[in-house]
């Protein structure tokens, strides 16, 4: 008999309401309405509790929607009410090989052959499995054989086309053409396809032709506007171009059309995290993970969420935060969920922030050593943190290694890094202060002139590379002020004489200016009255203090001198 597509030819032997249900079923799976089809199969077992078809596709909605557990199970029942039926014997395989079990998953794909000879679903079943596996267990070579039987017993059958072009673009993901031709011809079977067009849409878009691919994808939902796969796409296609609002759009019509179902909200909270919407994903994660406490990505996304939010939103995002990523790292092994280098990240960011600066600095070095070179300025944000915690000893060797990256240095970089050898600088003239005996205070003096000529070369690459940023050249004039005890060589003048004529006269007054121009003024002030000896110039300078801070006491004494009436 002949069949217009795989699944049909599976039930031909299934009475047509019978068989008509399981499609129907099948295409809320298609459709990702995965808890709507699970009711389905759940009826259609009831009323045919023998039927292994019935088993196979059921697995297949746990399949596609995450739960391989619950699949191999479903799988497994279905080999033993029906042992002949080959489906089972291919679902069994796949689940094993996406365990790592290459030996009895590969023996259950050779048993589906051994029964389904002759059977075009049973062989692209078994091709499908070895095209989506992980290497080292995929095997496209044998996907393409049983393709091309199953192409040759039911050449019009358009899944077998689109199965075939999975498998050529997965033998060579650089070129489409292939895998084109053969959605190209599935299409031709089947015009109204929206699956096809899909596929097309995806394949645009890993080739990076946006425009093609959103243009397939709106192509699908005219076909069938319940297509709610085709949703998703464009909610990542909107995501990617920069247009969150309308992500969120597509992904909710995508939620609409399962119904709410669970699979859909955990991917809504992936959404909701990548537009920033942090108390959203918290709240979306906590109801996800009611359902399913124990899961990975949920756990993640809620960890990832509340770090991002910090504890002005929610006193408590510290400590829920850190949970939730414990329980992460608890169970990524098991889902076999691969540790990224912002799980480290977060959970490093989550132990500062509740003080464990000792156990952050672990998880920031674990990320780093995922990929040291390409993770290497990580050191940068290291460096922050200690010197956040006023530990510059550690800040400084930190931002050394952030230096050597392959990755250049931003201004930032250099602003964040000549602070913290300033400081450290800084913390040996405290000591120094602290010692009576001269030479030991003149030895823990000299220990701070090579920091602050660090801090300096730090300070200048920051103005070399932002020219236009003020404070960078306050900055060198603190450091220079330092290096010049007593302003002899008058070595500061330069960089604050720089910074405070590009703050404009009507910026002085912002707090983020007012402190820094009163130091910088007072600095001139003192260097034109001891040191240049020109009086106009040095009330010029105390004057600017006096308007920014009547009551400086500096500027009242310049005042009452001599030099100052």
């Amino acid at each position: 008999m002949k069949r217009i597509n795989a699944t049909i030819l599976a039930l031909s032997f299934a009475c047509a309401l019978g068989a008509q249900s399981l499609q129907e079923a099948i295409t809320k799976t298609d459709n990702e309405r995965f808890e709507a089809a699970a009711a389905d199969f759940r009826a259609l077992i009831a009323k045919d509790a023998n039927k292994g078809d019935y088993y196979f596709y059921y697995g297949e909605n746990f399949f596609k929607s995450d739960n391989i557990d619950s699949a191999f199970i479903m799988y497994k029942k279905g080999t033993e009410v029906q042992p002949t039926n080959g489906l089972n014997y291919a679902g069994l395989g796949k689940v094993q090989l996406m365990q790592g079990n290459d030996k009895e998953g590969n023996a259950n794909l050779f048993k589906a052959k051994t029964l389904g000879a002759k059977n075009a679903t049973v062989f692209m079943k078994i091709a499908e499995a070895y095209i989506i596996v992980p290497n080292p267990y995929k095997n496209l070579t044998e996907a393409n054989k049983l393709l091309a039987d199953a192409m040759k017993w039911e050449p019009k059958n358009p899944e077998v086309h689109l199965m075939m072009g999975d498998c050529i673009l997965e033998q060579n993901p650089t070129e489409g053409s292939g895998a084109i031709k053969e959605y190209d011809e599935a299409l031709k079977l089947n015009p109204k396809s929206a699956k096809g067009v899909l596929r097309k849409g995806k394949l645009y878009y890993r080739g990076r032709n946006y425009n093609v691919a959103l243009e397939n994808y709106k192509q699908a939902i005219t076909i069938d506007p319940n297509f709610a796969p085709a949703y998703m796409e464009m909610a990542e296609l909107y995501q990617l171009a920069g247009q969150p609002g309308t992500a969120l759009e597509m992904i909710k019509k995508y939620l609409e059309l399962n119904g709410g179902s669970f699979y859909a909200h955990k991917k809504f909270a992936g959404y909701l995290l990548l537009n920033k919407m942090y108390a959203e994903t918290a709240a979306e994660t906590e109801e996800n993970l009611k359902k399913d406490p124990t899961n990975g990505y949920q756990l993640r996304y809620r960890g990832y969420a509340f770090d991002e939010m910090g504890d002005k939103t929610d006193k408590d995002a510290n400590t829920k935060g850190l949970d939730a990523m414990n329980k992460f790292f608890e169970v990524a092994e098991k889902q076999k969920i691969k540790i990224m280098v912002d799980d480290y990240r977060h959970k490093g960011n989550l132990l500062f922030k509740s003080g464990k600066d000792s156990l952050g600095t672990i998880e920031y070095l674990k990320a780093i050593a995922i990929d040291s070179v390409k993770n290497c300025e990580l050191y940068g944000d290291l460096g922050k943190y200690a010197a956040k915690a006023k530990k510059y000893d550690k800040a400084t060797t930190f931002y050394e290694k952030r230096a050597l990256c392959t990755k250049p240095m931003t201004g930032q970089d250099y602003f964040e890094m000549g602070k913290a050898y300033y400081f450290q600088a800084m913390g040996k003239i405290k000591e120094a202060g602290d010692i009576k005996d001269p030479k030991g205070k003149s030895k823990k003096e000299a220990e701070a002139t090579p920091i602050l000529v660090k801090a300096d070369s730090a300070f200048k690459k920051l103005c070399d590379l932002n020219p236009a940023f003020p404070t960078g050249y306050f900055w060198r004039g603190r450091t220079n002020a330092w290096l010049d005890p007593g302003n002899k060589k008058g070595s500061a003048l330069p960089y604050y004489e720089k910074f405070v004529n590009m703050v404009k006269p009507e910026e002085r007054s912002l707090p983020a200016n007012k402190a820094n121009l009163i130091e910088a003024y007072e600095y001139l002030g003192y260097y034109y009255m001891d040191i240049n000896k020109d009086k106009t110039k040095a009330k010029e300078n105390w004057n600017i203090i006096k308007e920014l801070d009547p009551a400086n006491k500096k500027a009242d004494a310049f005042f009452k001198s001599p030099d100052g009436k």
